[in-house]
C-alpha cells in the first residue's frame, strides 16, 4: 500500500523550495515487445541536478515519464522522500514539468499561463498575482506578463514554461529536452539561467538531453543511458576521464578509436603503450584516445605523421593527421598553432589511461 505524501508547502511568502530525495528502484517498462527500461535504479539527492544523457531510444524520456507518473511502470518502485508513489497519479506527485514544446495556452497571456496552476489549486487572487510576478521576475520576464505566446521569442516562451512549472513550488523539477528547439546561443544562455535558478532554489532536478555538452555543463551528476539501462552515473569529469565502458567512452566527448593490442594492463597503439582503464584485457582491441591527449612534439620518440586537415574552432584547433602506418588521428591543440595540409609533423601520446573494447 502506498503511504500518502506529506502535504505540499503552502503557496505563500517568497519562493523557496526544500530539496527532495528521489529514488527509483528496479524500474521496468515495456511497450509491446520492446523493453524500454530494464531494471533501472537511480538515487537523486535532495537539491541535486541530475542529467539523463543518451542517444535517441535509450530510455531516458521513458524514465522521466515513469518518475513523473505520466507512464505507469511494469515493475519496480518510485519514491519521493522515502514514500512509495509508484501508484500515485501524476497530478498528486507534486512535480513541475517543462517539455521540449513550450505548451503555452495561446489565448492566455504569459502571466495567465504562469497563474494557471495556482488557479487550479484555488490560491486567492492577491497571492496569485504576487506569486506570478515573482516567478516571471525570476526568469527575467517581469515586464512581459501581458504578452501572448506569439509575441514572445522561443527562448522567452520556454522561460514562461519554466516559471509556470516553478510557481506552484513543486518538490521536483523535471525537464525533458527543454532547449532542443532553440538556437545555439539562446540554448547556452537559457541553460545557464536554469542552472542558476535551480541552485538558488535548491530544487531537486532531473534533466533529459541528448546533447552531451549541455549535460556536462549543467549537471552535478550525469547518468549515461543505453538500451534501457544506465551504463554509468558520475560527475561530468568522471564520465569524461574515467568511462567504465566503451559505450560511455565513445558517446561522451570525442575520441580517436585506434586499433591496438592489449597486454598486461596496457595497450599498444602506433608503437606506444598506454595504460588501460578498468580490468586488464588481452588481445586485439580498439582504444579510445581523446584528441587533447595527443600533442605535437619536435622531440625524440614521437610518431611521424602528415597533416590531412585542420579546423579552426575558436579557442582551439582540431587537426587530423595520418601516422606513418596509415592511422588517422585528430589532435586538439591551441588555435595559434596552425598546421597546413601536407605538413610533416610528429606527435606523442600524453599517456592518460584509455578505455578499450575487443576488436
Amino acid at each position: 500500500m502506498n503511504v500518502p505524501l506529506a502535504p505540499a508547502p503552502p503557496i505563500t511568502g517568497p519562493l523557496t523550495v526544500k530539496g527532495t530525495a528521489v529514488s527509483l528502484r528496479g524500474i521496468h517498462k515495456s511497450f509491446g515487445a520492446h523493453a524500454a527500461l530494464r531494471g533501472v535504479s537511480l538515487d537523486v539527492l535532495p537539491g541535486e541536478f541530475v542529467a539523463l544523457l543518451g542517444p535517441s531510444g535509450c530510455g531516458k524520456t521513458t524514465l522521466l515519464r515513469a518518475l513523473s507518473g505520466l507512464d505507469r511502470i511494469d515493475d519496480g518502485a518510485v519514491s519521493i522522500d522515502g514514500v512509495d508513489v509508484s501508484r500515485v497519479p501524476v497530478e498528486k506527485r507534486d512535480m513541475g514539468m517543462v517539455f521540449q514544446s513550450y505548451s503555452l495556452f495561446p489565448h492566455l497571456t504569459a502571466a495567465q499561463n504562469v497563474e494557471f496552476g495556482l488557479r487550479m489549486r484555488k490560491v486567492d487572487a492577491a497571492r496569485r498575482t504576487a506569486r506570478v510576478q515573482e516567478a516571471l521576475d525570476m526568469v527575467g520576464l517581469g515586464d512581459r506578463g501581458g504578452r501572448y505566446a506569439h509575441e514572445l521569442s522561443g527562448g522567452q516562451q520556454q522561460r514562461v514554461a519554466l516559471a509556470r512549472a516553478l510557481v506552484t513550488r513543486p518538490r521536483v523539477l523535471l525537464l525533458d529536452e527543454p532547449l532542443s528547439a532553440l538556437d545555439a546561443k539562446v540554448r547556452v544562455k537559457l541553460r545557464e539561467q536554469i542552472r542558476r535558478i535551480q541552485r538558488d532554489l535548491g530544487i531537486t532536478t532531473v534533466f533529459v538531453t541528448h546533447d552531451q555538452e549541455e549535460a556536462l555543463a549543467v549537471a552535478d551528476r550525469v547518468a549515461v543511458m543505453n538500451e534501457g539501462v544506465i551504463e554509468q552515473i558520475g560527475t561530468p569529469e568522471d564520465l569524461y576521464r574515467r568511462p567504465v565502458s566503451p559505450f560511455v567512452a565513445d558517446f561522451v566527448g570525442l575520441s580517436n578509436v585506434l586499433d591496438g593490442v592489449a597486454h598486461g594492463g596496457g595497450v599498444e597503439v602506433c608503437g606506444h603503450v598506454l595504460p588501460v582503464l578498468g580490468a586488464p584485457v588481452e588481445g586485439s582491441v580498439q582504444a579510445f584516445v581523446r584528441p587533447e591527449d595527443i600533442v605535437f612534439t619536435d622531440g625524440a620518440g614521437g610518431v611521424d605523421a602528415t597533416v590531412v586537415a585542420s579546423s579552426f574552432l575558436g579557442s582551439l584547433r582540431r587537426t587530423v593527421v595520418r601516422a606513418s602506418d596509415g592511422t588517422l588521428l585528430a589532435v586538439q591543440h591551441d588555435a595559434s598553432d596552425r598546421r597546413e595540409p601536407d605538413d610533416a609533423v610528429r606527435f606523442r601520446f600524453a599517456g592518460h589511461p584509455v578505455a578499450v573494447r575487443p576488436r
